[in-house]
């Protein structure tokens, strides 16, 4: 039994031999043995219990961590009815820099086990000399008493933004448990995550809790930390916006006290198995650029899509034009700087680029697998803050001295699956076309795309690096940021370059299938405490997030009109800034702007998609208005039916608001029936059950085409919704062998076709 427990087995399926634990490369073929300690969520393990193998895989450390011992192979992961208890580590995936996510589950029929154990990885476990010594991260509020200003602040930024969405899937309560809140360096992390079981708790809490802070907050903070504190109680401080709000002022001014030096250098390649390099890359390949003496500094990579037709085109017209917009930006005075505009202006700057590229697109009557399209990763270290935007699946990984943390989430089949709660990662991506992606420049009018946008704190040393697929791919960065890029940090390697050009040639000879583009941007700081004693002001006016991408009406394509209109292309230019207006001016001309637009979009459409609704909806009833009937007749693949009232479809019943796509139309025999029958799949169904089961659990999505006459169809009070309108359907992926035999290729081409055509 020892001699099992002491052993690591090569994950290279060729090779799976034998490895001591102590090693981190196999002894037989020098493959990275990646050592994934896991997290035991349910049933503690028994404490003498340490050194033996469960489920002939999962050695003991101690009662809540095990080591996977076999890490080539995929573990198991719980049925879709045994989902909902990890639910929220499913769907807060986009915040898996402060949560761990589901690695899988050891069964119930295990010996040692009284029930089901699920297993989270990149938990804040840290490990020691030997691999058998393991500890949690430092707690929070024990970390809290030595850490300077600027990080006791940027705790307390990340529990605000964090908030949210953690009281959407009902786990703020978590934030609340100094057990469960640790510190890795500058990063808060969660041990796990605990249900809202006494009712959700509110902001009022929350400054209860950070009252607790004050007694060990630095001078320049502890009156900060008592009038915030206060103001949460008191409820003077109403959301998490302005709570965020008022925590950016006081890190803006903590940053004063603070210095940076950033380096970036790129380079790109063409691997050894492509016969064109489609990526590009800002600064152009091969330079290195330091700030001071330069005034700016960005980082962007691309990965073209399109091969020969034009991938390369499509990611250099994307650099060129983003480069430009954000020199723009750039120019306002950093203490002129909000946050959540430039996060808005960043995607405005995406939002051009698109267009272009799809204008180019149309300009030459690119159609379906023929569109050039690109990835993007941008990066953009502005005072002590780094903004990181993407689109597509090249990535930012932020490198510190205690770990290597991927900070953007793929926009691709498998992370919107997890995203939904429909399936844990290690299982989504084990799929077919799970790594397809769902959205990248150029391939849809700006209208119908989201690009994340997210900015970090940056306190100490640090790294991001920017990547195509060609370096991130089977996990090289996880393997080889230890050896390659952590030197620079440890003041081992001074020269960025040099580590460039290693991780290019890694890329090359463990992947070799792709182009690859990396960009490597080393940021160092320097931090003194300020001889000042921070207030705590509430903003009279925030600056929420609301850039709209969203053309008028009159520029986007109708039901009734052409499907194959081109491209509206974004304005060239950003409007020109200055310094901030007065907030007597701003906060007016913000209330009156927001009002008129969404007043008019809310009133509209009513319902919670509203917000990213890209072209107006029609309502269908039993009295049909000519305008209405034409739209049912112009019903084509990827339309999306809502229903108004309760209906049923193919013996299923279907509650309102209920969302089916059309997959086909096809014409039958029977003038009747209007000349056509309609194949349609349920995407949701809220409590909606079959006819012969009337269950109360909705069904899941259902992929087999629902058929139906289009006469019955114009017998039901539904809302029709044109191509490219957001909706519940645009997380639902169909399977080939679930659509009719005769398929009717739609006008829109996706990205996924995009990208696999051009692999």
């Amino acid at each position: 039994m020892e001699n099992d427990a002491a052993t690591l087995y090569c994950p290279n399926e060729l090779c799976q031999a034998a490895n001591p634990l102590t090693h981190k490369f196999c002894q037989r073929c020098s493959t990275p043995l990646p050592k994934r300690y896991l997290w035991v969520l349910g049933d503690s393990l028994s404490v003498d219990s340490a050194g033996e193998i469960l489920g002939d895989r999962y050695l003991i450390i101690n009662e809540s961590v095990v080591l996977d011992t076999k890490p080539g192979l995929s573990p198991q992961t719980p049925e879709l009815e045994n989902i909902h208890p990890i639910r929220p580590y499913l769907r807060l995936i986009p915040y898996r820099l402060h949560i761990p996510q589901v690695y899988g589950v050891i069964p119930s029929t295990e010996s040692k086990l009284h029930s089901e154990v699920f297993l989270l990885e990149k938990s804040p476990i840290l490990v020691g000399n030997l691999p058998q010594k393991v500890r949690l991260c430092e707690e929070f509020t024990n970390a809290w008493r030595y850490a300077p200003s600027m990080r006791q602040l940027h705790w307390l930024w990340q529990i605000a933004n964090l908030w949210q969405p953690f009281q959407s899937e009902g786990v703020a309560s978590s934030l609340l448990n100094p057990y469960l809140l640790r510190v890795e360096g500058p990063l808060l992390r969660l041990l796990e995550l605990h249900s809202d079981s006494k009712g959700a708790p509110e902001l009022p809490q929350l400054g209860e809790f950070w009252q607790q802070l004050r007694e060990e907050a630095k001078p320049a903070i502890a009156e900060f930390i008592d009038q915030i504190s206060y103001q949460l109680i008191q409820g003077e401080i109403k959301s998490c916006e302005v709570l965020v709000a008022v925590l950016d002022q006081a890190l803006t001014e903590l940053g004063k006290s603070q210095t940076a030096t950033i380096q970036i250098a790129t380079q790109t390649d063409t691997g050894p198995s492509r016969q064109r390099n489609e990526d590009a890359c800002y600064p152009p390949s091969g330079t290195l650029l330091s700030k001071p003496p330069q005034s700016n500094a960005l980082a962007i990579v691309c990965d073209g899509i399109g091969g020969h037709e034009g991938g390369n085109v499509a990611s250099n017209l994307a650099i060129e034009t983003i480069q430009q917009q954000v020199q723009q930006l750039t120019n306002v005075p950093v203490e002129h700087i909000e946050p959540s505009v430039l996060i808005a202006d960043l995607e405005r700057a995406v939002a051009i680029a698109n267009d272009k590229i799809s204008q180019r697109n149309d300009s030459e009557n690119r159609q379906g697998r023929k569109r050039m399209g690109t990835t993007l990763v941008m990066a953009l270290p502005i005072a002590h803050e780094m903004y990181i935007t993407h689109v597509g699946d090249s990535r930012a990984y932020w490198i510190t001295r205690h770990g290597c943390y991927q900070v953007t989430l793929d926009d691709d089949v498998a992370s919107r699956e997890v995203r939904l709660g429909y399936a844990v990662y290690r299982e989504a991506v084990q799929q077919g076309g799970s790594g397809s992606l769902v959205q990248a420049l150029g391939m849809s009018p700006s209208s119908s795309l989201h690009p994340t946008a997210q900015r970090f704190i940056i306190d100490e040393d640090g790294i991001f690096l920017l990547t195509s697929d060609g370096l991130s791919d089977f996990d090289r960065v996880e393997d080889y940021w230890e050896t390659e890029v952590l030197p620079i940090l440890t003041g081992e390697e001074n020269n960025i370059v040099n580590v460039v050009e290693r991780l290019v040639s890694i890329a090359n000879n463990k992947n070799g299938h792709d182009n690859v583009t990396i960009a490597l941007v080393n940021c160092r700081v320097k931090y003194s405490e300020p001889q000042i004693s921070l207030k705590a002001v509430i903003p009279e006016g925030i600056n929420i997030k609301t850039v709209n991408l969203t053309a008028s009406p009159q520029q986007l394509t109708s039901p009734e009109t052409n499907s194959e209109q081109k491209t509206k292309v974004v304005a060239n230019n950003l409007p020109n800034r200055i310094g901030k207006l007065p907030l007597n001016w701003l906060v007016p001309l913000i209330l009156v702007a927001t009002a008129g637009v969404f007043g008019y979009w809310v009133m509209l459409f009513r319902s919670q998609y509203a917000t990213r609704t890209t072209t107006p909806t029609e309502t269908v009833s039993a009295t049909q208005s000519p305008k209405v009937e034409r739209s049912l007749n112009n019903l084509a693949s990827g339309w999306i039916i809502k229903t108004n009232s309760e209906i049923t479809v193919d013996k299923l019943k279907l509650n309102p608001e209920s969302f089916l796509e059309v997959i086909d139309k096809k014409p039958n025999s029977q003038p009747a029936s209007g000349g056509y029958d309609v194949y349609l799949r349920l995407c949701s169904s809220p409590n909606s059950a079959s006819a012969n089961n009337l269950a109360t659990n909705p069904p899941a999505p259902s992929y087999q085409p629902i058929k139906m006459p289009l006469a019955e169809l114009r017998r039901f009070a539904v809302t029709v919704l044109p191509p490219n309108q957001a909706s519940p359907c645009d997380s639902v992926s169909v399977p080939k062998d679930s659509l009719p035999s005769t398929p009717n290729p739609t006008n829109n081409p996706s990205a996924t076709d995009s990208k696999n055509s051009s692999q």
